[in-house]
């Protein structure tokens, strides 16, 4: 009896296992394809491996991230690690509390055309007294130069100079040479700034290199031509005088241009070419301190950046390869009265001195400058690690490394696809980049609404002192936003799968979406595409080196420390790259007009690079056991961040003499006279006319200034030449926001002196005038022809009308000293058009723009600018504006 019942009770539970494993079966063939191929290619690691513990891979995450960025905070604080000693840099600085004593150099002004040119010629004369009797000679020119060109910079204007000032200096060895470097730098400033970085510095630098090279004891085999020119500013007009006029220009085979778009720290290789990867090997092999980045050189060339230098104009006027140099940190006290000789550490001076000695007496000993020609062909990747060394290779070479690359990860991939569950692994893989674009796209989402919601609430640019506040409440929303969205794949539509091999799986989606961007790239030719190189090259070979590991031991704490090491260098560089955009954009966000919300522009960069980092760390955060508590502390943050900036407890500026954060602005006192066809006065009046260059206008100024406030904001008058305002600029379409505010009329001390000086009607029915203007050294014409007319033809450039995004026309005037009336001449073309007779064929208008000291501004300038906080920087000077009809 008893054994029957044991026999009975064998059966039953033989009969209810198999029940049990028929319904797992059938439950198994339910789920989708893509889980059941997840399961099938298991790795060969513990079915139930062991995971990290949610603390464990937090501390990981922050210890890995905050120990790259240490690096690279003590990279970029670190000027110099060695110097040969050949540069003096104290005697550079001499040269620089000089030049900037003086104040603003506006070109045209005393400062700028005597005692700055003076004392530059005084110190050339010293340096060529003392290197008299060595194997090198010294040859002067001051040059003069007049001319014109159109340049498609700020939409496209034309630019007219008279007699600005060139002082050409021609260093070579007694027995005379045939081709020469150029080194270039410019001493004129913009009005309002003593112009310490930009670009005192550079001709400080490079009086002391001329010392330096023209008192070696062996010769040097090619000479170098040191153009300390006086224009810049004025949009890169001396340098265009001189590589299109001066007879030396003909001997020049290459040129290294020193701009600032910061004030002090680490000058960066920015640009070069093009082509010539000479050049680039050059300074390779001869900068003491480099840094360089040619990530930096195609963001530039984008024109993303509102800024150039004179390296386009000797590369476009004068078809010469280049390296164009600049100081970058701390921009937002570039262009203002901060910018001054003592925020400048003599540690950069050094370093930019060492840099540009070394590398000038490199190239001009080198073969490759006296043929260059044949070394022209072809690009250079280029980057620094860390300011320790460059990196350097052709783009040929690049090339061929990129696809070998994408290949090997093809392959590493490829292997996982065969067998009877390939078609299955690639619906994984689609279902995963699914996963992750949905995370960014949800993630930037989130972060625009955030930017647009403070933007509303009238905090925008809260950041622009407190940047790691940015970090916070942008950082912490992004982060929060992309592990939200793969805890819940994981939780939701990866249920059941081992989180050991979902990690693997989205370590190969982002080896796979860094591999399409190393081949995009590269088949865009892009030398950049060494960035995805790298992030696919390392994270693949620490894969493959700890496959061993982790398929034995899972998810392992040793594992997890092993697998960050080997992203430890791709992701150094890639948050350098980060800093340097940072660094740049954030002061240009200050001064990019009204129409762009800076905080959509921020928190799109800050989920870009939340993005960038977070494609391998996913792994990791796949190993985590949980992901409860991160997502509790990021929310938490950003909701405080939310609240603290909601409140305003962080204001935009800051007037901390350590480090200013001024809002800029524009004044002018101005008088406007508008004139009928027939000459006679229509209206006239005057006033302060005022432009925010940020985004919020004049909404804290407002609290200090009262009368400053929308009930006196002006609208563009379109059927008026550039709405009808003294631009200095043609950056209307980036500031369209202004205010008028009545004044007395400017009392100028030498006024406008406007006249038509003929018309004539040609055989083929085109209106020819010619004009006569004598005024300030700064003015600017506008032109807007009547509706169905056309301009044709004009005196400037060559001879072909240029427009700038309106459709308007802008010529941008300067002159030195002792420069005659100027004179030029229009051609217009009626057209068939039912305007009336009244507005004739042609409206133009001129401004002419008064700079002075702020000891010298007018009573009504004086009174307003007196008003403003301390943490507001006005650009003031007087103007006035004449509109006449032909």
């Amino acid at each position: 009896m008893e054994r029957d019942t044991t026999v009975r009770r064998i059966r039953t539970q033989q009969n209810h296992n198999n029940q049990n494993q028929n319904n797992q079966e059938n439950q198994q063939s339910q789920r989708p394809d893509s889980l059941n191929g997840l399961r099938r290619l298991k790795l060969r690691a513990p079915e139930s491996g062991p995971l990290l513990t949610e603390a464990r891979a937090v501390l990981l995450l922050l210890g890995f991230v905050c120990l790259l960025w240490t690096l690279v905070h003590l990279s970029v604080q670190q000027l110099i690690i060695r110097s040969p000693g050949t540069f003096n840099a104290l005697r550079a600085r001499k040269h620089l509390d000089q030049i900037t004593s003086v104040g603003p150099r506006t070109v045209g002004s005393p400062e700028n055309e005597i005692l700055t040119v003076n004392y530059l010629l005084d110190q050339i004369e010293q340096i060529r007294s003392e290197s008299r009797s060595g194997p090198h000679s010294i040859t002067v020119d001051v040059q003069k130069p007049t001319g014109s060109f159109s340049i498609d910079f700020l939409g496209g204007f034309t630019s007219y100079y008279d007699r600005v000032t060139n002082i050409a200096v021609k260093l070579e060895p007694k027995s005379s040479a045939q081709h020469f470097m150029l080194a270039n730098c410019h001493f004129d400033s913009v009005a309002n700034s003593p112009g310490a970085s930009d670009d005192a510095v550079s001709c400080s630098v490079m009086l002391e290199v001329l010392h330096s090279l023209a008192n070696l004891s062996t010769p040097i085999k090619h000479g170098v031509i040191f153009l300390f020119n006086g224009a810049e500013e004025n949009i890169l007009q001396a340098s265009h005088g001189f590589i299109t006029q001066h007879p030396w220009a003909q001997q020049v085979r290459a040129f290294v241009n020193l701009e600032a778009a910061g004030v002090g720290g680490k000058e960066v290789v920015f640009q070069t070419g093009p082509e010539n990867p000479w050049l680039v090997q050059a300074y390779v092999r001869a900068a003491i301190h480099p840094f360089a980045s040619v990530v930096g050189q195609e963001v530039f060339q984008s024109g993303i950046i509102p800024s150039d230098t004179d390296f386009r104009i000797y590369r476009d006027f004068g078809n010469i390869p280049g390296i164009d140099l600049a100081f970058i940190e701390n921009g937002f006290i570039y262009h203002t009265k901060y910018d001054t000789p003592e925020r400048i550490h003599t540690d950069s001076i050094q370093r930019a001195g060492d840099n540009i000695l070394s590398v000038l007496h490199h190239l001009v000993m080198s073969d490759e400058l006296a043929d260059s020609s044949v070394y022209r062909h072809g690009n250079m990747v280029f980057f620094d690690v860390l300011g320790l060394m460059v990196v350097a290779y052709p783009a040929r070479v690049a090339a061929i490394i990129n696809y070998l690359t994408a290949a090997a990860a093809l392959v590493y991939l490829s292997r996982k696809c065969s067998g009877g569950a390939g078609v299955r692994y690639l619906r994984d893989v689609a279902c995963a980049v699914c996963v992750c674009v949905l995370s960014w796209f949800v993630t930037l989402l989130t972060l625009l609404i955030v930017a647009l919601l403070l933007t509303l609430l009238g905090r925008s640019m809260f950041w622009y002192t407190h940047f790691y506040a940015a970090v916070c409440l942008y950082g912490s929303a992004a982060a929060a936003k992309i592990i939200l969205i793969h805890t819940l794949a994981k939780n939701l539509y990866y249920t059941g799968v081992s989180a050991v091999d979902l990690a693997e799986l989205f370590f190969d989606v982002g080896l796979l979406l860094w591999c399409s961007a190393l081949v995009f790239l590269t088949l865009h030719g892009l030398c950049s595409a060494y960035v995805p190189m790298m992030m696919v090259v390392f994270p693949l070979l620490s894969k493959l080196l700890l496959r061993t590991h982790f398929r034995a031991k899972g998810a392992s704490l040793q594992y997890s420390v092993f697998y960050l090491m080997g992203l430890s260098v791709p992701y150094v560089h890639i948050m350098f790259l980060i800093w340097v955009v940072f660094e740049i954009f954030t002061p240009i966000l200050g001064r990019s007009g009204t129409e762009i919300p800076p905080d959509v522009v921020l928190a799109s960069l800050i989920t870009l690079a939340a993005v960038i980092l977070s494609s391998y760390l996913i792994h990791v955060l796949y190993l985590s056991s949980s992901t409860k508590r991160m997502l509790a502390a990021l929310g938490s943050v950003f909701a405080v961040m939310f609240v603290l900036v909601g409140c305003g407890l962080f204001f935009p500026y800051s007037a901390d003499p350590s480090s200013p954060r001024p809002k800029r602005v524009f004044v002018q006192h101005t008088t406007r006279v508008f004139h009928a066809l027939d000459g006679s006065v229509e209206r006239s009046d005057s006033g302060l006319w005022i432009n925010s260059l940020d985004y919020t206008g004049m909404q804290h100024i407002s609290a200090h200034v009262p009368q400053l406030n929308d009930s006196i904001r002006t609208r563009c008058q379109h059927t008026l030449p550039y709405c009808g305002f003294p631009w200095f600029l043609p950056v209307k379409f980036l500031v369209k926001k202004s205010w008028y505010l009545l004044a007395p009329a400017v009392s100028p001390e030498a006024p406008l002196e406007f006249r038509l000086l003929s018309r004539q009607q040609s055989e083929w029915g085109t209106l020819r005038l010619s004009f006569e203007a004598k005024g300030p050294t700064h003015m600017s014409l506008y032109l807007l022809p009547v509706s169905g007319a056309s301009l044709i033809g004009w005196s400037f450039g060559d001879g072909t009308p240029r427009f700038d995004l309106s459709g308007e026309y802008f010529i941008f005037y300067s002159h030195g000293a002792d420069a005659p009336a100027w004179r030029f001449s229009l051609e217009v073309q009626p057209g068939v058009s039912d305007a009336s007779p009244d507005e004739g064929l042609l409206s133009l208008a001129i401004s002419a723009h008064y700079f002075s000291g702020p000891d010298k501004h007018s009573p009504p300038l004086h009174t307003l600018i007196s008003t403003f906080p301390d943490w507001a920087f006005p650009s003031a000077w007087s103007s006035t504006y004449h509109m006449y009809r032909y």
